[in-house]
C-alpha cells in the first residue's frame, strides 16, 4: 500500500455498526481469499490481533479517509458514522505494527476485516477465515454511509428493504443485529427526536409500550429527559463486553436499546419473519454464532465487493 505514514488514516466502528456499516462497503473488486497475505505477510492475523485487544470492529477502507475539500467528503461525517466511530489509535497501532512487519502489503480494508473478527472472537464469540485482498480506495460515498439502518427506522418498510437491496435476507438482518451484543450507543439513540422511547415515543408524550417497565426506569436515570445525550449506555445490558445470545434473550423480555432492535421480535410485521430467528436465536447461541459466521463472512462478502464503485488505488492518506 502506498503511503507517506505508516497509519490509516481511521476508525473502528462500535456497537451499531461492527457489521451494519459494512452494508456501504464498495471496492474490493479482487477475489477475496483467506490466504491472500500467506507469503507476503503470513503474520498478519498474529500482529493484528496482538494489536487488537481493546475492541476494534470493522468497516470498509473508505471511512478511514479524512475529509478534503473539493476532493473527499468524508463517510466519517456521515450521520450514523458521526460520533459513533470510535477506536481510531487501535487500527493506527494495528497498521503500525503490520507496516513494520510488512511494508506497503496489508491494505487498512483488510486490518478492519481482521480487526472484526478478532473483535467478536476475544469477546467470546465465533471464529471465521476472513477473505481477504480489498484493496484501499481514495474516494469516500458520504450518501451511501448515510443511508446506513438507523436505530429509529421500522421492520417491514426500511430495515428488510435495505438489507435486500445489498442481497441479504431476514436471517442476514436478525444475525448481523446481534452484534449489538456488545458495544456502547448514545443517549441520544434513545431519547431524542424519532428515536425517543423514553418520553415521547412517536409524538404520544409517553414511552414506548413495548419497552419493559423495569429497563426504561433504568435508562431514564442513565438518560434524563434533555440531558446526558452523548452518554453512554450498554447495548445488552446483561454481558454487555461478551459475544453471546443474550441480545436475543433481551428481545424477548422487551429489553432491546434501539427502536430497531426490538422491531425485530415485538413488530406486528416480525411475526413471521423476523420473530421466529429471534426464537431460535434466543434459545441456540449455537445457532446464532453460525449464522453469524455464514452472514459476515459468505453473504455479506461475496455482495459488499461486487457493488459498482472504481475502488482500485491504493490508499492515500489525507489529512483535513
Amino acid at each position: 500500500m502506498a503511503s507517506s505514514t505508516p497509519h490509516c488514516a481511521a476508525a473502528a466502528v462500535a456497537g451499531v455498526l461492527v457489521v451494519l456499516a459494512a452494508l456501504s462497503l464498495h471496492g474490493a473488486t479482487a477475489q477475496l481469499c483467506e490466504t491472500y497475505y500467506d507469503n507476503t505477510c503470513p503474520d498478519a492475523y498474529t500482529i493484528s490481533e496482538a494489536g487488537a485487544h481493546r475492541r476494534p470492529q470493522g468497516c470498509d477502507g473508505s471511512i478511514l479517509l479524512d475529509g478534503v475539500p473539493a476532493k473527499i467528503n468524508s463517510e466519517k461525517g456521515a450521520i450514523p458514522n458521526n460520533g459513533s466511530a470510535r477506536g481510531y489509535p487501535v487500527v493506527d497501532k494495528v497498521k503500525a505494527a503490520l507496516e513494520a512487519a510488512c511494508p506497503g502489503v496489508v491494505s487498512c480494508a483488510d486490518i478492519l476485516a481482521l480487526a472484526a473478527e478478532i473483535s467478536v472472537e476475544l469477546s467470546g464469540g465465533p471464529k471465521w477465515g476472513v477473505l481477504l485482498g480489498r484493496l484501499d480506495g481514495v474516494s469516500a460515498d458520504i450518501n451511501g454511509a448515510n443511508n446506513l439502518p438507523a436505530p429509529f427506522e421500522n421492520l417491514i418498510t426500511v430495515l428488510q428493504g435495505k438489507f435486500k437491496a445489498v442481497g441479504l435476507n431476514n436471517v442476514d438482518l436478525v444475525a448481523l443485529s446481534g452484534a449489538h451484543t456488545f458495544g456502547r450507543a448514545q443517549c441520544l439513540n434513545v431519547a431524542q427526536g424519532m428515536t425517543d422511547r423514553l418520553y415521547n415515543f412517536s409524538g404520544t408524550n409517553r414511552p414506548d409500550p413495548t419497552l419493559d417497565p423495569a429497563y426504561r426506569a433504568f435508562l431514564s436515570q442513565r438518560c434524563p429527559k434533555n440531558r446526558n445525550e452523548n452518554a453512554l449506555n450498554d447495548l445488552d445490558p446483561t454481558t454487555p463486553d461478551t459475544f453471546d445470545k443474550n441480545y436475543y434473550n433481551n428481545l424477548e423480555v422487551h429489553r432491546g436499546f434501539l427502536i430497531s432492535d426490538q422491531e425485530l421480535k415485538s413488530s406486528p410485521q416480525a411475526q413471521g419473519t423476523a420473530a421466529p430467528i429471534v426464537d431460535q436465536f434466543a434459545r441456540s447461541q449455537d445457532a446464532f454464532f453460525k449464522s453469524f459466521a455464514q452472514s459476515i463472512m459468505i453473504n455479506m462478502g461475496e455482495h459488499s465487493h461486487e457493488r459498482p464503485y472504481q475502488r482500485r488505488s491504493p490508499l492515500q492518506l489525507q489529512k483535513g
